[in-house]
């Protein structure tokens, strides 16, 4: 291969880059809108991970019984209330 070939691959390999990362209409790049039930099902997961660490947390000894119990059953009561908007709108 001449230098010339080489800078000629060079060049191209740099555009095809370019054209790959900024093309606007890149399929995997392109997101579907969230609709409310997608934030409360994320909402849901992010919830019972909480609830996960604290127990571990708990277990471990970083919290007093007393503070256990407290964020435990506010986690538990918006835990409640979230899969009752769930159901709701699954019904819907």
């Amino acid at each position: 291969m001449t230098e010339t070939q080489g800078w000629i691959a060079g060049l191209f390999l740099l555009f095809a880059c370019l054209v790959y990362t900024f093309w606007p209409e890149n399929v995997f790049a392109s997101q579907r809108q969230k609709t409310q039930l997608d934030y409360l099902l994320e909402r849901k997961d992010q919830l019972y991970e909480n609830l996960r660490d604290l127990n571990f947390e708990f277990r471990a000894g970083k919290y007093p019984e007393e503070d256990f119990n407290v964020q435990r059953a506010q986690l538990e009561n918006e835990a409640a209330q979230l899969l009752a908007e769930i159901d709701h709108l699954h019904q819907a």
